[in-house]
């Protein structure tokens, strides 16, 4: 059964509950925040009640202190996916310029969680924080709990090798390149998804190698300017591909993330050399997973030393991306790649 989703508390039906909720911004929905999901998910299913994810959009920091709001690990469309994946039943995205905003600790329960979800138990970390001000924390959460007719459970911070799992350490380890340490805080692949378009129409035609073109916002987290292995997945197509990519198939791709400095172009993209594939891919969405950082963005001095360079990126990715699907026991199936290609040595 799909996930159901509540755009604010007035869609939420009013026979809806008991439940059992977990509330954040869950941005990249990383290990820590799977603690909190998961939690929720398990004790629903042990008493029988619905496992809802409150969540925020737009994040509550641009509404409050727009010049600090963070650029975003993960899109709400990704954030609902990776919820139903979890196992959650039901979603509420709350817009803080329309809703909560200004109510107080007990107000914001109560519209929230006893009007709203009939909650019987709330799943926080350690480090939150709600209603106006911020003036309530997890311990007011399980203080008010007990006056108010349900329970708080408060799930300590997940911390590894000194590292936190936080939004703010997969941010930063994607403004240095680091894909690799982002992925083990998201615990899955860093990804982008959006619609491809046309390029400058360069790598196709002039050096042979075509690109699957993407543009993201700034508001967007993506890595640092480099050249990366990842994967390439077609999303569910609209209309015909012209070419020998499927929808929803993983393919091995080289990915350029940056500006392109050899050619002096100035709007910073990702563009996937889907690896011994060929479509028309524009007007599609596609996702981008990223695995490992190949090299960083490099101005060349020619055209022979660039094309150098990319034969030996598609090298690198091939054996980047055959230890990425051994690892994860992929069958063959799900993903798509040559190790054998003469072409890369020309």
């Amino acid at each position: 059964m799909a996930v159901e989703i509540f755009y604010g508390t007035k869609e939420i039906p009013a026979d809806f509950g008991p439940s059992v909720v977990t509330i954040g911004v869950f941005d990249g929905v990383h290990r820590g925040h799977r603690l909190l999901i998961d939690t929720a998910v398990k004790t629903a299913r042990d008493t029988d009640t619905k496992a809802v994810l409150v969540t925020f959009d737009p994040h509550p920091v641009t509404v409050f202190l727009p010049e600090r709001a963070p650029l975003a690990v993960t899109t709400l469309d990704n954030r609902l996916k990776l919820a139903e994946e979890a196992g959650i039943d039901a979603v509420v995205v709350i817009d803080f310029t329309r809703e909560l905003q200004g109510l107080g600790p007990k107000d914001y329960i109560q519209e929230l969680l006893l009007d709203g979800l009939r909650t019987v138990r709330v799943v926080v970390g350690e480090n939150f924080t709600f209603g106006a001000g911020a003036a309530g924390t997890a311990q007011t959460m399980e203080e008010l709990s007990g006056e108010m007719g349900f329970s708080t459970t408060i799930v300590p911070l997940l911390n590894e090798d000194g590292v936190r799992m936080s939004s703010t350490t997969v941010r930063d380890f994607l403004s240095d390149g680091d894909v690799e340490r982002a992925n083990w805080v998201l615990g899955r692949h860093f990804s982008v998804s959006g619609p491809v378009v046309r390029g400058n129409g360069r790598g196709g035609k002039e050096l042979g190698y075509p690109t699957a073109n993407q543009y993201f916002p700034e508001s967007i987290a993506i890595p640092a300017d480099g050249v990366y292995a990842g994967w390439f997945t077609l999303d569910s197509a609209q209309a015909p591909v012209t070419g020998n990519i499927e929808p929803g198939k993983r393919y091995a791709a080289a990915i350029s993330v940056g500006t392109n400095p050899t050619f002096g172009d100035s709007e910073r993209s990702v563009e996937s050399f889907v690896l011994d594939r060929d479509a028309d891919l524009y007007g599609h969405d596609a996702t981008v997973e990223f695995v490992s950082r190949l090299r960083g963005m490099v101005k060349f001095d020619s055209i022979d030393e660039l094309l150098d360079a990319m034969r030996n990126d598609v090298r690198g990715a091939r054996a980047v991306l055959a230890d990425d699907a051994a690892r994860h026991a992929w069958a063959s199936a799900y993903f798509f790649l040559r190790t054998d290609a003469p072409s890369d040595a020309s």
